[in-house]
């Protein structure tokens, strides 16, 4: 199956290097400290964020920072499979990287003695599901007013039929190629994921390494912009109230 054609175009008219539009939306979930609507392409996210509150479990306190908890799961309608069935190995490691994540770029220091609780769901996948979470939990916790180092934002590449391709969708991750899952602190410049399913040579790697992290940096300035749009209009209701 050709995955880019003669003009350079992917299937769904995507040049190699562009990724798929971002749709974010913050404060969606009323009864939340903090949530988020995150969409790449087809792919949904919902985050919800709650905390700092009180630890629910004692055993689980941490003296000298915040305890971090992530939740992943996905709607049994995302992928239009009725006999799909729910996947709690891959839910409980997703979960595990998301929070791991998260944890790299909350101060959690400044929050000892509580714990905050970060709920995702996939609403609709339809590739890079786990960078779409990432990217809807740093709005949630930014909705929630959560202290950060930086924003934790996240982007897949991969190779396919010897081309580099940013931001795949499921019909080519689903092709059998490389990909390469990034997370970073962009100001920070420090890389807080790195997951790749299928070796690659060196230079190929660098190169597809290279492009989802210009990936990041994209999603990172979409965000910050959504951030912005949303402080204004709370300042333009304020001032007309």
């Amino acid at each position: 199956m050709e995955y880019v054609n003669p003009e350079g175009l992917r299937l769904d008219g995507r040049r190699f290097s562009e990724m798929r539009q971002i749709v974010a939306e913050i404060g969606v979930v009323s009864k939340a400290d903090g949530s988020a609507l995150f969409e790449m392409g087809n792919t949904k996210v919902i985050a919800a964020v709650y905390g700092p509150r009180e630890i629910q479990n004692k055993s689980q306190q941490k003296i000298d920072r915040a305890l971090v908890l992530c939740e992943y799961s996905m709607a049994h309608f995302s992928t239009g499979d009725r006999r799909r069935q729910k996947n709690d190995r891959r839910s409980t490691e997703l979960s595990l990287v998301i929070r791991q994540t998260m944890e790299a770029c909350i101060l959690t220091e400044l929050m000892p003695h509580s714990q905050i609780d970060i709920f995702l769901q996939v609403l609709q996948a339809d590739g890079g599901t786990r960078s779409a979470c990432i990217n809807a939990a740093t709005l949630a916790l930014a909705d929630a007013g959560i202290p950060m180092r930086d924003l934790a934002v996240s982007c897949s590449a991969g190779y396919l039929n010897s081309t580099p391709l940013l931001d795949l969708n499921y019909v080519e991750d689903s092709a059998g190629g490389a990909d390469v899952t990034v997370g970073i602190l962009p100001k920070l410049d420090k890389v807080t994921l790195l997951q790749m399913d299928a070796k690659l040579p060196m230079e190929t790697f660098e190169t597809v390494f290279a492009l989802a992290s210009e990936g990041c940096k994209a999603i990172a300035e979409r965000i910050r912009e959504v951030l912005l749009e949303n402080t204004k209009q709370l300042e333009y209701r304020r001032g007309a109230a």
